[in-house]
């Protein structure tokens, strides 16, 4: 279940104050803690269900890629901003091109080198990443039994991060602080000192492929967190190589979405996050900051405002990071990772 949403009461209450219409489906924001009363409070028209919201709308924002009932509701003379991984959903991508729809992801909106609109869902994921490994390892919950930090007389966990970019890098942060034995592997030098900096139990390494088979044998924990905007994430863990992994140990691949990272891993969802694959457990829930909706939300609508706001004037598609973040113009892929893949 999807409980973020994209704009909280307050954001909302800041487009309307630059003379913006702004809708919402009702019960949209009950997850993450705002009711229809306080979007209400904050100007915001409640429209009964999503046909008719979709109806009235010339800039539909949402956080997931439109879903099955949704795709019909869309028209050619609309905008759609949301997070879309299209790489990933060659379906989806069909129906945005046949309907003849505009198309901005929020993934691959870039300023000065930066994803600023998938920054703070990296953020939360990372964070994420390595608390639900530390719980997975729980014997109970089919792990090996290791507590990430260790204690006197008892060993640390292994810790190894693909990817030292905002996931990887907040994964490490929350590893590094519960006192495992944490390897970064990244191939930029500046994120590798980043990471370094850290604290003393992490190691930051180029990955070679005999670093990283190294490592991966003996993790507890394998994070992959390996991003190229709008493209499939590459395979840098083999199948043959998940075998090889210690019984009970966790895999957790942030770029599940993107089509992971991990050969082994697939899409979950929160009712059934795990699998078994020779006895490794692997969580590949796609929408992992789905799980805290209040504090993804708030953090996802600061980012959010300023963008919508240029979205709404004309000529926006000259601006070189919305220009960007285009996928789909008209009905046509635009965006060189979709093109690349024929």
């Amino acid at each position: 279940m999807e409980g973020r949403v994209a704009l909280i009461p307050a954001a909302c209450a800041e487009l309307i104050r630059h003379g913006h219409i702004v809708s919402m489906q009702h019960g949209a924001g009950q997850l993450s803690g705002y009711s229809d009363a306080d979007y209400r409070a904050s100007g915001v028209n409640i429209a009964s269900d999503a046909k008719s919201l979709f109806t009235d709308a010339e800039l539909i924002v949402k956080v997931k890629e439109p879903q099955p009932g949704e795709i019909e509701l869309l028209r050619s003379d609309q905008l759609l901003f949301s997070f879309l991984h299209l790489a990933a959903e060659p379906t989806l991508l069909k129906a945005l091109v046949d309907i003849g729809i505009t198309a901005v992801a929020f993934e691959t909106v870039q300023e000065a080198g930066q994803l600023p609109l998938l920054a703070p869902m990296s953020d939360i994921a990372g964070q994420l990443a390595t608390q639900i490994g530390a719980t997975l390892l729980h014997q109970p919950q089919g792990g090996r039994g290791v507590l990430l930090g260790g204690l006197p007389a008892a060993e640390r966990g292994n810790v190894v991060i693909l990817g030292g970019g905002v996931a990887g890098g907040s994964a490490a942060a929350v590893a590094q602080a519960l006192g495992a034995n944490v390897i970064v592997f990244d191939t930029q030098r500046t994120k590798l000192t980043a990471m370094r900096a850290l604290g003393p139990n992490v190691t930051a390494l180029h990955p070679y492929t005999q670093a990283v088979e190294a490592a991966v044998k003996q993790a507890d924990l394998l994070i992959g967190a390996v991003l190229i905007p709008g493209a499939r994430a590459p395979k840098l863990v083999s199948q043959e190589l998940v075998k090889q992994m210690l019984p009970g140990s966790v895999i957790i691949d942030i770029a599940v979405d993107q089509g992971g990272c991990i050969e082994t891993i697939h899409p979950t969802n929160y009712l059934a996050p795990t699998y078994l694959y020779e006895g490794v457990v692997h969580f590949g829930v796609t929408n992992m900051p789905g799980a805290v909706p209040r504090t993804a939300s708030q953090a996802l609508s600061a980012a959010l405002v300023p963008y919508i706001l240029r979205l709404a004037q004309p000529g926006w598609q000259d601006q070189p990071e919305l220009k960007s973040g285009i996928n789909v113009a008209a009905g046509k892929i635009v965006h060189p990772a979709l093109i690349a893949l024929g």
